[in-house]
């Protein structure tokens, strides 16, 4: 056979088999109508499957969160068909307005890929819609969970979850419009940890919206991961506590476990219960939340910059005892010709000088500090000692953001040689511009979390550990490691003798802090009172307690109360209690400070005074 004849064989069978293929196409396409009648009632679904995000408990073991069965309504606009617009709205709860603004903005999004059209329905209410859903084509429900707090406390520590925007989506691909994200606390540093990691499943559909099955019988389908859960370090009972003492109070309450940094109590109030953000009913809650004039959404243990007041003094007291510009038993007259203070007998010692809580004593401390005649030039004297003094501070924690896991804590201010240069000018200011700070006052702020990293400082004799909430992961037994520990500029010898001038402020007669006491329990204390220009001056009180075997170290501080004996200090004491003995031996106390309303009785005070100004 030549070429030619070849060439027509080839074309010949290339001719046939494509004719054969025709013929089978137009069989299936028009004279079997198996075919299309499957492809009509059958369409293959991708599902998210939403893994369980993490819980958290306390330390003893009790749960902060929890989750709760959900569901979202989806759509997949291509498969819409003769939509009853007015029997959906019904069905579901949702404006006639806004089932077409939802189904347009799907079709934005996607005509083929699932969009959420309602979300976050619990589960009694889903039950309801479901039976009639399959009348709705395109439409599916979608199960996820939902936390929830059951214990109603600790909202600002625990954060809470909020739908993730569009910029996040972009940032990280894991995410997906409709997505929930952990904002604020715990939720928040440890995301990745309790998120998990989602899961998809291929369903087959029909007509009438029910599932008939795994694609392929699960080939493709792949596992969804649970979230881990954290293990924290905050005792409920303790916690709860002080959100009860502190009703009706502005401040906050934070209390440490000295021994390891683990943070025992994280109190700020006003608070609101967390429940208030979770469901449908999130975004309208916050908005009431944010238009609230007391700002419970403000964290007050963590981002509150106040001046310490008088726990200062215990500082000035170690730096100048290390500085070698006092002894111990080093006395002043109370000489408020200097600066104020209450009647009190003359401090002849370090110890008395504490336990009185002399402002004149402390003057002094501090001048001979930043005067020690290392340059003759007196304003290059006070800034070299100034420099000197800083340096300790900063080894104390303070001027400083805490390492903790939180976010958005702040570090307070610990004003230097450049601070005072910029304000006054260099070679412009000496001791005399700056003494406010020998008692705890002027241009130095703290926040109350650095206030109880001091107490813990103290219980140490000298040294503390980052702060942290959560102490496990995944495991209660996994603790967590890495945690740091920081050495003051201060020998440890200094320490019992300022522990003892503790002691004595809550134990002994005279002392500022004797509603603190608790029984067979010794307490190492130091009351503050902080200067308010618009009203009552804010009360302050750090402690730890036993004195022998610190177990636990606390900072209070209520707005607007006066002194610090008087409020902070029998908080801080209820709360010392509740932890080392799980009760309380005073509850008349505990009564009268959950009854007292402060913040209803600033407000008038503010009104008396406004009203005396304008006579």
């Amino acid at each position: 056979m030549n070429f030619d004849d070849r060439k027509f064989v080839l074309i010949a069978a290339v001719l046939f088999v494509c004719a054969v293929f025709v013929l089978r196409l137009f069989y299936v396409q028009v004279i079997d109508d198996q075919w299309s009648k499957k492809a009509a009632n059958i369409s293959q679904r991708t599902v998210t499957v939403f893994p369980s995000r993490g819980l958290v408990y306390d330390r003893k073991g009790r749960l902060l969160t929890a989750n709760t069965p959900v569901y979202d309504i989806m759509v997949v606009p291509r498969e819409v068909k003769g939509l009853d617009t007015v029997a959906l709205s019904q069905l579901i709860g949702v404006p006639m307005a806004d089932v077409r603004k939802r189904l347009n903005d799907a079709k934005t999004y996607s005509t083929y890929k699932p969009s959420i059209f309602e979300k976050q329905i619990p589960a009694d209410q889903y039950a309801s819609i479901a039976v009639h859903l399959h009348n709705f084509k395109g439409f599916y429900g979608q199960s996820r969970t939902l936390r929830t707090y059951p214990a109603h406390v600790a909202a600002h520590m625990l954060g809470y979850l909020s739908e993730v925007d569009a910029r996040k989506v972009e940032q990280d691909p894991y995410y997906k419009s409709g997505d929930v994200i952990g904002v604020g606390g715990i939720e928040s540093y440890y995301e990745r940890e309790l998120r998990g990691k989602r899961g998809v499943r291929y369903m087959l559909v029909d007509v009438h919206n029910n599932m008939k099955g795994r694609f392929k019988d699960g080939m493709y389908d792949t596992l969804s991961v649970e979230g881990k859960d954290l293990y924290t370090s905050i005792d409920l009972e303790v916690q709860a506590l002080g959100e009860r003492l502190m009703k009706g109070k502005k401040g906050s309450i934070v209390a440490l476990d000295p021994k390891t940094g683990e943070i025992i109590a994280l109190v700020t109030s006003p608070t609101y219960d967390p429940e208030l953000l979770v469901g449908r009913v999130r975004n309208i809650n916050y908005r009431m939340l944010q238009k609230d004039s007391l700002d419970p959404l403000f964290d007050r243990a963590l981002q509150a910059q106040y001046p310490p007041g008088s726990i200062f003094k215990i500082v000035q007291s170690l730096t100048a005892l290390q500085e070698g510009v006092i002894t111990p038993q080093t006395g002043f007259p109370c000489n408020k010709a200097l600066v104020g203070c209450h009647n009190h007998p003359n401090a002849g010692s370090v110890e008395q000088a504490i336990q009185f809580s002399c402002n004149p004593y402390f003057y002094q401390v501090f001048k001979r500090e930043i005067e020690q005649d290392k340059d003759p030039n007196r304003f290059k004297d006070a800034a070299i000692g100034l420099a000197e003094w800083k340096e300790y501070m900063l080894s104390f924690g303070l001027g400083q953001r805490p390492a903790l896991d939180l976010p958005a804590a702040k570090g307070g201010s610990i004003p230097g040689v450049d601070f005072y240069n910029k304000m006054y000018g260099k070679e412009a200011w000496a001791f005399s511009t700056i003494y406010s700070l020998s008692i705890g006052q002027g241009e130095v702020l703290v926040v109350p979390m650095q206030m109880a990293n001091l107490a813990a400082t103290f219980a140490n004799r000298g040294y503390f550990y980052d702060p942290h909430v959560v102490r496990a992961i995944g495991h209660p037994d996994s603790l967590k490691t890495g945690i740091e520990r920081h050495t003051t500029k201060v020998d440890g010898k200094w320490f019992d003798l300022v522990a003892e001038g503790m002691r004595r402020v809550v134990e002994e007669a005279g002392g500022t802090a004797r509603r603190a006491r608790i029984p067979g329990i010794t307490v190492c204390g130091k009351t503050g009172t902080a200067q308010n220009p618009q009203g009552k001056d804010h009360a302050v009180f750090i402690a730890f307690a036993p004195m022998e075997d610190p177990k636990i170290a606390i900072a209070v501080y209520v707005e607007n109360s006066g002194a610090g004996g008087t409020w902070a200090a029998p908080i801080a004491s209820l709360c010392m209690e509740q932890f080392l003995t799980d009760s309380i031996s005073r509850p008349e106390i505990a009564k009268e400070l959950m009854e007292t309303d402060l913040i209803a009785t600033e407000k008038n005070y503010v009104k008396f005074i406004s009203k005396r100004r304008k006579r």
